[in-house]
């Protein structure tokens, strides 16, 4: 049986629940959208949860952030399909959700009000864009990448036997 996340928002307006396979919180993502939404550290992590199973109480105090991504290649901005979402009233970062990929919704794991397995190692992403005062703190067994890791967050939760049935 999957995990169940238990979530919400610093004032209490927004709770929510959700099911997931993959709640080990390991990923840490240093990129500026992630870095200045929720990653007060230098960067957020981000978990993987089955989107159809997300249950919210206080939807009507959700706001989404869709970023604008730069396209360094061909010097222009897209509007990013990601829908951030964030409580209206205290501003906390809740999840992420992408119409790309709809089966996913990735909560926040600084949301998380349920306790969480320990990640075995942490992989940091994004590491091209931290921030300059950001020193990682590797740990042996990270893996480090300047773009996206080798394996998606299902992946990663198999192959380190983290997987929830």
């Amino acid at each position: 049986m999957p995990l169940k996340l238990e979530g919400s928002c610093h004032c209490g307006a927004v709770h929510f629940t959700a099911l997931s396979h993959t709640p080990v919180p390991y990923q840490r993502c240093y990129c500026s959208i992630c870095r200045k939404q929720q990653g007060g550290g230098g960067y957020a992590i981000n978990l993987g949860a089955n989107a159809e199973s997300l249950h919210i109480e206080g939807a009507g105090q959700l706001g989404t952030y869709r970023a604008q991504i730069t396209d360094e290649e061909h010097d222009g901005c897209e509007l990013s399909t990601a829908e951030r979402r964030f409580c209206t009233l205290c501003g906390a970062a809740l999840w992420l959700f992408d119409p790309t990929w709809p089966d996913l919704v990735h909560p926040f794991a600084s949301a998380i009000d349920s306790d969480l397995p320990p990640p075995p190692s942490s992989v940091h992403l994004m590491l091209k864009y931290k921030a300059n005062w950001v020193q990682p703190t590797i740990e042996e067994g990270d893996q480090c990448f300047d773009l996206y890791p080798e394996l998606s967050i299902a992946d990663w939760h198999k192959a380190h036997a983290m997987w929830v049935d």
